[in-house]
């Protein structure tokens, strides 16, 4: 495991619990296009307080997944700030990001992205593993117990079902108990039974950890479990 760079210990360590769990500012993404430049985000402005739940939701193509990216660090702004636990992220170089996401962040992603040579048990020890944590196998046999996974330990993402793999997603996700997690559209690929059960369980936990909660969502329903909402449209808030 890479260790934490000395420059990002402090960082990563934060003070949780006395700021807003994310602060972002002036936020904008431009990148190349055959015309020039095409804006993808344009000064986006928010705050989210801790153990918040926050749905951003807004038209295929309107930035929502981008902005879920900078704010995770997966990608870089063009202009702006994204200040997670009181860390400045992007004022951290790309091994700083990566040890601050190791220590303070959960990601549920739509095509859930378990590793195929994994099994279920050893895909959600794996952010254990990263952590160092030498009780890695223990949690995560417990997270699976919790998700209703007891019985799948051994099992492959390829012989598991939608469901079933996005469950162990949400394992993976909570099984470090982030203070923040992000989660974009991640009942996009399954059917409205499933999915209603997945979300069911995605806020149920995210209840029990008190963690802050960013959603990516097209459904209005899902919206509305959220505290609140911000609505995004070509780029902007609206």
């Amino acid at each position: 495991m890479r260790d934490i760079p000395e420059a990002s210990k402090s960082v990563v360590n934060g003070n949780s619990g006395q700021h807003p769990a994310i602060e972002v500012a002036g936020l904008s993404k431009t990148v190349a296009d055959a015309s020039g430049e095409l804006t993808i985000l344009q000064n986006i402005d928010f705050t989210v307080q801790p153990a918040e739940t926050l749905a951003l939701v807004g038209a295929s193509g309107s930035g929502k997944s981008t902005l879920l990216g900078l704010l995770a660090g997966l990608d870089t702004p063009s202009t702006g700030k994204v200040i997670l636990d009181g860390t400045d992220i992007f004022a951290l170089d790309e091994d700083g990001r990566a040890a601050f996401r190791k220590a303070k962040l959960g990601f549920v992603f739509q095509s859930f992205q378990l590793l195929a040579h994994l099994n279920a048990l050893e895909n959600v020890m794996l952010p254990l593993e990263l952590r160092g944590d030498a009780d890695a196998r223990g949690k995560a046999t417990a997270m699976l117990g919790r998700v209703g996974l007891s019985s799948r330990l051994k099992h492959y993402p390829k012989y598991l079902s939608g469901g079933e793999q996005q469950r162990v997603a949400l394992a993976r996700a909570f099984v470090t108990e982030p203070p923040l997690l992000f989660a974009d559209e991640p009942t996009g690929a399954l059917d409205a039974a499933t999915g209603e059960a997945v979300i069911n369980l995605m806020f149920e936990l995210n209840r029990e950890r008190g963690s802050t909660l960013v959603l990516v969502t097209h459904d209005p329903s899902i919206a509305a479990r959220c505290g609140r909402t911000i609505t995004i449209a070509a780029g902007r808030l609206v």
